[in-house]
């Protein structure tokens, strides 16, 4: 009988599993929504939304927003995973698809902007670990306190005004929490930041101008549950019951 035991109890952990990522969006009372036309577009749509007791509404109006520079590919975050469409891979150049909490709002500012987010600013020592080997893989870290040895080959200096000739990109902006666990390889430091010029990709993050950055930020309430969902139109209209989104103006759902 203990063979058959494990079995049922193996079932039982994988129905409670299932079960935990049948509706990513329980508990969220603001969402930021971004679709694009399909896997490889560079661009977006942003819409944010409320929920109260009557469902999801429209949070302002939706705006264009850059995607990477390959596209979007199914991340690692709340939703369970989906083995149709790309997987999101270190260096692929996609923004990651899915469902996903929000990290800290940062910024070159050093005291918190208008905002209820956590916020985190940044130093000329901060840098985003992108090194897949790297014990701090997928984190920003301060090199003041894990010694410059340890950032050593990391292509993510969150001062990016400071390395590179006055870039704006990370002067406002919140962390995107994928892959939570950190897995080595899947992807890491993505972002919603600024756009250094209308319309330019980005190597997986999701960019905009700064008066829309600064309106997402003052409206954010962690005590609200924020999430953030970007997936193509297809996949969309494909999950919206399964994983309660909320509708979209002018798509043909």
């Amino acid at each position: 009988m203990k063979p058959l035991s494990r079995l049922v109890t193996a079932a039982l952990l994988l129905a409670a599993s299932l079960s935990l990522h049948a509706a990513p969006l329980d508990g969220a009372r603001q969402l930021i929504v971004v679709t694009s036309e399909g896997w490889d577009s560079t661009q977006g749509q942003l819409q944010a939304f409320v929920r109260d007791g009557k469902g999801w509404r429209a949070q302002g109006t939706a705006f264009p927003v850059s995607l990477g520079r390959s596209g979007s590919a199914w991340g690692l975050g709340l939703h369970p995973a989906q083995g149709d469409g790309p997987q999101k891979q270190e260096g692929d150049g996609r923004s990651p698809a899915g469902v996903f909490a929000l990290g800290s709002a940062f910024g070159y500012a050093g005291t918190r902007p208008h905002t209820a987010m956590p916020y985190q600013p940044m130093l000329d020592s901060s840098y985003c670990m992108d090194v897949p080997a790297s014990p701090f893989y997928n984190r920003i870290v301060d090199a003041a306190k894990v010694g410059r040895a340890a950032v050593q080959g990391s292509t993510e200096p969150m001062r990016l005004d400071l390395h590179d000739k006055g870039d704006v990109r990370y002067q406002e902006g919140f962390v995107i929490a994928h892959n939570p666990q950190n897995q080595p390889g899947k992807g890491s430091c993505i972002f919603a930041h600024l756009w250094r010029q209308p319309g330019e990709a980005t190597a997986g993050c999701t960019a905009m101008p700064q008066a829309r950055m600064q309106a997402l930020l003052d409206w954010l309430r962690p005590q609200d549950t924020p999430r953030f969902v970007l997936l193509p139109r297809a996949e969309y209209a494909r999950l919206q019951a399964q994983w309660q989104l909320p509708a979209l103006a002018g798509a043909n759902q």
